[in-house]
This record gives C-alpha cells, sequence and structure tokens, in this order.
C-alpha cells in the first residue's frame, strides 16, 4: 500500500524516493553580499532540506548583463537543472531580472506568476502587485525568479516551486519533465 500524504493541488508519494534536482541560486543585488544575503541563504537551505542539491550560489548586481552572464554560465555547464533567482523582480528602475531573463525563456511557464500571486496575496495582501515574479524554461533549465524579500521566497519555495520539484508529487511535477524539456 502507498503511503500518500496531502500536498498543495495533490498528494505526495512517501515511499517513493525523492529524485535529487540540482539548482543554483542567484541573489541580484546592488547591496547585498554573501553575509546579508538572507533570501538566498533560506533557499539553499530549504533545497538541501528538501533532498535537492544547491549546486552553486552566487551574487550579481542589478545589471542585466550580469545576471545573464551568471544564468548563461551555469546552463552552458550542464550543472544544474533548475536556477532560482531572488531580488530584481520589483518596480524600480534598478529592478532587471525580467528584462534580463525573459528574452531568454525558450518557454514561459506562465502559470508560475499567476500562482506565486495567489499564495503571495494571502500573506501580503495587494503589495503583491509589486512583484513582477516571472518563470521560464532557458536551454532545458527551469528557470523562477522570485523577489528578493525573505517572505516572498519562503512563500514561492514552500508554497509553490517545492512541491513542483518533488519527484512524488502527483498528480504531475516538473522532474518528470526534465528529460524531454530539449525535444525538438
Amino acid at each position: 500500500m502507498t503511503d500518500i500524504l496531502p500536498a498543495p493541488g495533490g498528494k505526495l508519494l512517501l515511499d517513493q524516493p525523492v529524485v535529487p534536482v540540482r539548482i543554483a541560486v542567484l541573489t541580484v543585488s546592488d547591496t547585498r553580499d554573501h553575509d546579508s544575503d538572507t533570501s538566498g541563504g533560506i533557499l539553499a537551505e530549504r533545497i538541501a532540506t528538501a533532498g535537492h542539491i544547491c549546486v552553486e550560489k552566487a551574487i550579481v548586481p542589478d545589471d542585466v548583463d550580469a545576471i545573464r552572464a551568471q544564468v548563461r554560465a551555469w546552463i552552458d555547464a550542464g550543472a544544474v537543472d533548475a536556477i532560482l533567482t531572488t531580488g530584481g523582480t520589483g518596480l524600480t528602475g534598478r529592478d532587471v531580472t525580467p528584462e534580463a531573463l525573459e528574452p531568454l525563456f525558450d518557454k514561459r511557464i506562465d502559470g508560475f506568476s499567476v500562482i506565486f500571486h495567489t499564495v503571495s496575496y494571502q500573506t501580503i495582501g495587494l503589495s503583491t502587485l509589486q512583484s513582477r515574479a516571472t518563470a521560464g524554461i532557458i536551454g532545458g533549465v527551469f528557470v523562477f525568479c522570485l523577489p528578493g524579500s525573505n517572505g516572498a521566497v519562503r512563500d514561492g519555495w514552500d508554497r509553490v516551486i517545492r512541491w513542483q520539484l518533488d519527484s512524488r508529487h502527483r498528480p504531475c511535477n516538473l522532474v518528470e519533465i526534465m528529460p524531454r524539456l530539449r525535444e525538438v
């Protein structure tokens, strides 16, 4: 008999092994360093706790070229299945993560933004309007762009991304389609 745990949008099959996903974390900030990067730290900790591999963690300034260069380097190295960014999704002039990465998307994951805003609204109400959280696929790698606040990172990982990167989540999950992302 299969052990089943209720999970957001489905169920979790507990008698199945977790397929580890190789994930990189990119903090986009002009002001953070490795000591003050709390949102990147939260993601790295949660990635490991979920049974995945945090391949690398980096910080780049709010600069389109710097963001693109780091994401491309990880993808070109072939060492990651997913990239989580934190920061740069707001409305100010220096917030450029969507401008940097959306043009690189081979496919957008439109539902991510909708679901992220739904769970974010439950936490911060209408302030979720100030986020341009987005996701897509670049070169066969999932890329999720989260706001830089600790609360937004927790909402994004704990209530959305974690479940779709868990190979035990049913009725479906993103892990099961990873081998087919580069199909032509």
